[in-house]
């Protein structure tokens, strides 16, 4: 069973040639982020034949530049969105419980109550967090996944968040939500799992024309071109949605993150969360991630104009973020502080007025005058229930048969349930591997070829060797940038990078 999930290069070059003889599928996707990946699962755990296609890596685009959570819709509630508040509690539930409890953890959120934060303002969040209890209640999810959220003393808050401005400081109110080892590695394992159900994954192959029964495709590598047939065409290429269907309007809003290391916030247990001043439900949050390091973020930026591969931070973003975080904290970060940062585009529909952080994070299902279905808008938790509904349209559209759908129940490849998940135990692994692959973190090890597989890849770096040919061998990394980038997170600190650069060429060679 294993093998049905394991990518890689041997495997895409079959699978372009199998298109190249017969051309044909039920269902062609585009784009490999996490919404064109769960929609992939869901058609291919519905039994149809699947073809997705990205134009670069998976997670290459928006996908890998989130804040690492999955909400549970708080802020929507705060803004009087009841349906994507609730909806959001539901699909952190079902990825916590039954799709990737391996990925997602409860993450500790404290807000320190320091002296400049009035009465109503502390009531305004302490209401905040009950209602996401009710929220949490509401969507079936237990307190023992989910811990409910109370207020602690001056102790507690400097235990967990050490770097705390200490005068005045009054305690705190914490509340919990779900956090993703990493987002990209959930895209990863979505589309496993996918290929898992007999979908083709096919990165490096980009869609040059698209019609609501055909695709011309290009291989990115070759240069070579194909055209598939299809029953039915989405295009879940998120901020790029336009370039397959002129007529979809979005407004990018920019969400930009600084990395840190750990050790300069006193290595926190919890994510430091600092209310905007003058914002009812926006926070600026200061997250413990892997390797070491924390993540602070976010803001909510008009981005108009081309849209690039790779957003990059403003300085007034920045700014923003040190000012905001300074608030909070007993000795001030600078830039000099800073070890890497990034910036992701959101894909929200444009309504034609508003900021962007007041803009719908609904999504919308479009057919455009070719007959392409396109899914724009959305969230990251949201990816599953998406991708329903994308695929419950366009069989409707097209009067598809296919059996119902299954994601609901359905264990991504990593978690216990999963048949990839091996019986073996991971108490002697490392946690950071476990944290990483779940119940598959022992097959890492296991298949691994190459010499010293337990071995960091650098001083200093918790990711080992085999983790690096395993992206190589089961996670479909074709270049060594797909391998520090986005397989693992090293590339977020140029540095690390640097370290780390090297030994991923030496094993994509050896692999």
């Amino acid at each position: 069973m294993s093998d049905l999930t394991a990518l890689s290069a041997a495997r895409r070059a079959a699978e372009l040639t199998e298109l190249g003889d017969n051309g044909r599928v039920d269902l062609v996707v585009i784009g490999g982020g996490v919404t064109g990946a769960g929609i992939a699962l869901d058609a291919a755990s519905r039994g149809l034949s699947v073809l997705l296609v990205e134009k670069h890596d998976l997670a290459f685009g928006t996908s890998r530049w989130s804040s690492k959570l999955v909400h549970g819709g708080l802020r929507y509630l705060a803004t009087g969105n009841v349906g994507i508040a609730r909806r959001s509690a539901v699909e952190r539930g079902i990825l916590m419980t039954r799709n990737a409890p391996h990925l997602v953890s409860p993450m500790p959120q404290l807000v320190p109550l320091l002296p400049s934060m009035g009465r109503t303002q502390r009531a305004l969040i302490r209401t905040g967090f009950v209602a996401g209890d009710a929220l949490r209640i509401l969507a079936g999810t237990k307190s023992s996944t989910l811990p409910r959220s109370r207020r602690v003393g001056v102790s507690q808050a400097t235990a967990m968040v050490p770097c705390v401005r200490r005068d005045g400081l009054d305690g705190g109110l914490l509340a919990y939500d779900g956090q993703l080892i990493d987002d990209a590695r959930l895209v990863v394992a979505v589309t496993r799992t996918a290929a898992q159900y007999g979908a083709r994954i096919l990165t490096r192959v980009s869609a040059v024309a698209a019609t609501g029964t055909s695709v011309q495709l290009r291989d990115e590598l070759t240069g070579e071109s194909l055209e598939v047939t299809a029953r039915a065409v989405i295009n879940a290429t998120g901020v790029w949605a336009g370039a397959v269907d002129p007529a979809i309007k979005l407004r990018p809003s920019r969400g930009t993150h600084l990395v840190f290391d750990a050790a300069s916030f006193g290595n926190p247990t919890a994510a430091l969360t600092i209310p905007i001043p003058g914002e009812i439900s926006r926070f600026v949050f200061a997250m413990p991630e892997q390797l070491g390091r924390v993540y602070l973020g976010l803001t909510d930026e008009d981005a108009p104009g081309p849209i690039p591969d790779v957003p990059e931070p403003t300085p007034a973003e920045i700014r923003f973020l040190l000012d905001i975080v300074n608030i909070a904290l007993g000795t001030a970060l600078t830039d000099a502080d800073i070890k890497g940062s990034y910036a992701g585009l959101r894909p929200l529909i444009d309504t034609g007025e508003g900021r962007t952080s007041d803009l719908s994070r609904e999504h919308a299902v479009i057919e455009s005058d070719a007959g392409v279905f396109s899914i724009v808008g959305g969230k990251l938790t949201e990816y599953r229930h998406m991708a329903e509904d994308a695929i419950d349209r366009t069989l409707s559209a097209r009067s598809i048969t296919a059996q119902p759908c299954r994601t609901r129940n359905l264990p991504l490849v990593g978690a216990p349930a999963n048949p990839v998940a091996t019986l073996r135990t991971t108490s002697h692994l490392p946690s950071s591997l476990v944290a990483r692959y779940g119940a598959e973190a022992p097959n890492v090890i296991a298949s691994a070829r190459c010499d010293r597989p337990t071995d960091p890849v650098a001083d200093g770096i918790d990711v080992t060797r085999a983790e690096f040919e395993f992206a190589v061998t089961h996670e479909g990394a074709l270049s060594a940038d797909d391998i520090v980038d986005r397989r693992t997170r090293i590339g977020l600190v140029a540095a690390d990078r640097a370290r780390a650069l090297a030994v991923a060429e030496d094993l994509l060679a050896r692999a």
